[in-house]
């Protein structure tokens, strides 16, 4: 997995190159406002300081969140794109720091910084985190967050923010423990610190776009929702992978699940990640059309529901896209002291998924999705 624009010092554990990507969905798409988004929100990131010194912020410029914010909402309202750009920002700092392998980013460290981060989204005037930039930087987000978003959209953004927190905890809780996961528990709850419900709140706060929570909650979106950030989860733990190849024990990730299962290495990991992460690509497109079919008895909602289901779309897809660009993936930090600005990392797209099957996978936790699809 080696940036083009040189070659890495050492190679990846994964072999010579990125799989293809089975990706079946519009592919590269970008707001038309995605450099005006990106240099206001670099204009913000520093007036609050948020990276103590050049390097820092060099790092956390590689995370090229605003790429990602601009792909995955790729139109809708600049203002609601550019806060849910800075949100991106200030998170990948935390993710940073979560994923640092210091001593002291223990267990519960991540669950007392997680708790009081919620609490402070939900309440900024509770002023249970220390005085800083970040602190600062968060304040700001949470009283424009507030201001924009209806109460019903806040709660679906706290929501999504526990998920990515609960998902952290449990991860970091893992690898304290010095054990990796099976392949169950790992896909029932590695997902969760994708924060996917945190990105697809701001999706619909870009375009207006208000479903009815029985409609949003339903058994089948839900569903659909789930397989949506299993796929994008299991793709960035393949982008990712060089990033964190010097953690001992090594990253929970599905690569390394799926290793430790089978007693092979990471190379040989590799086509089975891809084949289950394909079985779910392939339900959810055929999820996806069974709603989109049912949109038009949906009532009043059914432009809503059918946009939201694309949105779905560019979330995954536009993942695929930012990923394969970003310099903290394509000269990942344990490889060089700084990031190399035009690395990429070379991406291929797959004409079909990598397996046949169309039966659920003998997993419990993935299981269920499949029942929501009508033969």
């Amino acid at each position: 997995m080696t940036a083009s624009s040189a070659p890495a010092p050492r190679p990846s554990l994964l072999g010579t190159g990125l799989p293809p990507f089975y990706c079946p969905l519009e592919r590269d798409l970008l707001h038309p406002e995605a450099k005006q988004v990106e240099a206001r929100a670099t204009e913000w990131l520093d007036a609050f300081g948020l990276y103590p010194d050049p390097v820092e912020r060099a790092w956390g410029l590689a995370t090229h969140s605003a790429d990602f914010s601009c792909r995955i909402i790729p139109d809708g309202n600049v203002e609601a794109l550019l806060l849910f750009t800075e949100w991106n920002y200030w998170a990948n700092a935390v993710d940073d720091w979560q994923d640092s392998g210091s001593d002291e980013v223990g267990t519960g460290a991540v669950v007392e910084h997680g708790a009081r981060l919620l609490r402070t989204i939900e309440d900024p005037g509770a002023s249970v985190l220390p005085e800083g930039p970040m602190t600062r930087a968060l304040l700001d987000l949470v009283g424009r967050t507030h201001a924009l978003l209806t109460p019903y959209e806040l709660r679906r953004f706290v929501e999504g923010t526990r998920d990515w927190l609960l998902g952290a905890a449990w991860r970091a809780a893992q690898a304290e423990a010095g054990t990796m996961p099976g392949l169950n528990d790992f896909v029932a709850m590695g997902p969760l610190a994708n924060g996917t419900r945190f990105s697809l709140t701001w999706s619909d706060v870009a375009r207006g776009d208000r479903l009815p929570a029985d409609v949003l909650c339903s058994p089948a979106l839900t569903a659909l929702t789930d397989a949506a950030g299993f796929v994008v989860s299991a793709d960035n733990d393949l982008f990712s992978y060089d990033k964190d190849d010097h953690l001992v024990p090594r990253e929970v990730n599905l690569v390394n699940v799926l290793a430790h299962q089978e007693n092979c290495s990471p190379a040989e990991a590799v086509p089975l990640a891809v084949a289950l992460r394909d079985r779910v690509m392939v339900l959810f497109t055929r999820l996806r059309a069974q709603l989109e079919s049912s949109a038009d008895t949906a009532g009043g909602v059914d432009g809503e529901l059918r946009r939201h289901l694309a949105a779905l779309g560019h979330y995954m897809a536009g993942s695929i896209a930012w990923q394969s660009s970003a310099p903290r993936y394509a000269s990942p930090r344990n490889r060089h002291e700084l990031p190399l600005a035009e690395a990429r990392l070379a991406l291929q797209y797959a004409d079909a998924p990598s397996v046949d099957a169309t039966e659920p996978p003998d997993l419990p936790a993935l299981a269920s999705w499949w029942r929501r699809v009508r033969d």
